[in-house]
């Protein structure tokens, strides 16, 4: 049943992560970030609860701005979870979605006044709303897939989309999945075959020949960069490796905004299909994951070049979904679809979801794909699983425990704690730490689903840095 939301604290810290590999996207590539934790304080029909979201600070995705300094992304990351705690706690609702709906509404009025974009502001709104989701299921002794079907959360598809006004996510959603094959992201620069001299000696797979041999991955996310000429060469060596390793396998393209115009996507296509020398290119490849730039992306010009391509592939935007009805105007344009992740808003997902499903019943193609921002635990990738599971995304891109050695970077107290209350998906490494653990390329979902929201342990963040505190120090 839903219940009255009042939020009356919150509280932001900080801790430096760092990669074990780089980590590349679009314009930049990542060794350190900050991972941020905030923990809200609500009361729920009465009764105070805390909940806890969790998530990267990801410099340059937001805004691919090559000339802004890091330090200064930073902070203007933590800015925007910082007024978005202020308006949680001036906020309340009837419902957790009526309470999201105001706290968002008073970022976006703060937002539009000020140099960031809905992508970059929104995201300060998404920590809340786990966290608030994360309380709330706590509060009520239910799990986020019941909460999300049984309309706990008050949730109305229609006051994001008025053509779903009447419908709610119980009429599209089954059971939640009890697993999740993982898609393996290839950076574009990652080694394939053979491992670099500097490689770390930490007792994970580095080469993606070492990936597909101890995670039996076989569904892969491959970077491309916006040069055909280079995109061609790369691709065709990265298939090859899957080509010798695997009989069956499955890929998606991500250019990260890279590519400037549709001619030159469908000329990287066309070439790779007519390769001899890569086999069943076009029936392999599952979708191309925002070719385009942000600025170019969601405008008649590129619809209507979409429209002339009649044999392209499923096209979905990521960078481009901003705004809450960014998924519409997608599909307005001819694109086939749009990614769920948790940095970009749960709520807003699941209404795409509906909307999705809604256009399936109508007989189009449409995608909700599952990418991941180089998500870790021990609260993060678990809550972003669940909705996944919840969702019944059956691939999704997973690279945290590519990146980063595990849960290496927290005392052991967390660590175990992740174990006990996940066993399903982690596991002890033999050098100690835990990691994640994936099985015959899937990861299972059932410990996560039958958490309140995803993460089923609970979290001392008093030795965290505060905004005030915080320093890069790794």
């Amino acid at each position: 049943m839903a219940a009255p939301v009042a939020i009356t604290d919150a509280e932001i810290r900080l801790v430096p992560v760092a990669t074990r590999l780089p980590f590349e996207y679009g314009i930049v590539t990542l060794t350190r970030m900050p991972h941020c934790f905030v923990r809200l304080t609500l009361t729920i029909d009465g009764a105070k609860t805390t909940g806890i979201a969790a998530e990267h600070l990801p410099p340059k995705w937001f805004t691919k701005l090559p000339d802004q300094p890091i330090d200064e992304e930073i902070e203007i990351m933590i800015e925007v979870v910082e007024r978005a705690c202020t308006a949680a706690t001036e906020a309340t609702g009837e419902t957790v979605f009526d309470c999201w709906e105001e706290i968002y509404q008073a970022q976006q009025q703060w937002g539009t006044d000020s140099p960031h974009p809905p992508l970059l502001w929104g995201f300060g709104v998404t920590f809340v709303e786990r966290a608030m989701i994360d309380a709330f299921c706590r509060a009520t002794d239910t799990s986020f897939a019941d909460a999300v079907r049984d309309g706990s959360f008050g949730i109305e598809p229609g006051r994001i989309y008025p053509e779903l006004e009447g419908t709610s996510p119980g009429d599209v959603l089954d059971e939640p999945l009890d697993q999740i094959r993982v898609r393996h992201t290839v950076g574009y620069n990652d080694p394939l075959d053979e491992r670099p001299a500097d490689a770390p000696e930490d007792g994970l797979p580095v080469t993606l020949e070492e990936n597909i041999e101890q995670y039996g991955v076989d569904r892969f996310k491959l970077k491309i960069g916006g040069d055909v000429d280079r995109d061609v060469s790369r691709l065709r060596d990265v298939l090859s490796v899957a080509e010798q390793q695997l009989d069956d396998y499955a890929f998606t393209l991500d250019a990260n905004e890279q590519y400037d115009s549709v001619s030159d996507l469908r000329n990287l296509l066309e070439r790779l299909t007519a390769d001899d020398a890569v086999d069943g290119f076009r029936e392999r490849l599952l979708f191309v994951e925002q070719p385009f730039d942000r600025s170019i992306a969601l405008t008649p010009t590129v619809g209507d070049q979409l429209a002339d391509w009649e044999d392209a592939p499923p096209i979905v935007i990521d960078e481009s979904d901003g705004e809450l009805q960014s998924f519409g105007r997608a599909l307005e344009l001819g694109y086939a679809g749009t990614s769920y992740k948790s940095c970009k808003g749960v709520f807003k997902g699941i209404a795409n979801a509906c909307l999705a499903a809604e256009r399936r019943a109508a007989g189009a193609e449409c995608v909700i794909s599952g990418e991941d921002l180089s998500t870790i635990g021990p609260v993060c990738l678990p809550q972003d699983l669940a909705a996944m599971a919840t969702l019944g995304i059956e691939h999704v891109e997973r690279n945290g425990h590519h990146y980063f050695r595990g849960l290496s970077m927290y005392d052991e107290d967390v660590q175990q704690t992740v174990l006990s209350a996940h066993p399903d998906l982690y596991r002890r490494h033999d050098d100690g730490f835990a990691t994640l653990d994936v099985d015959e390329g899937v990861v299972p979902t059932m410990s996560v689903t039958k958490a309140p929201f995803g993460f089923g342990g609970e979290l001392d963040l008093s030795a965290y840095a505060t905004p005030e505190t915080w320093n890069f120090d790794v």
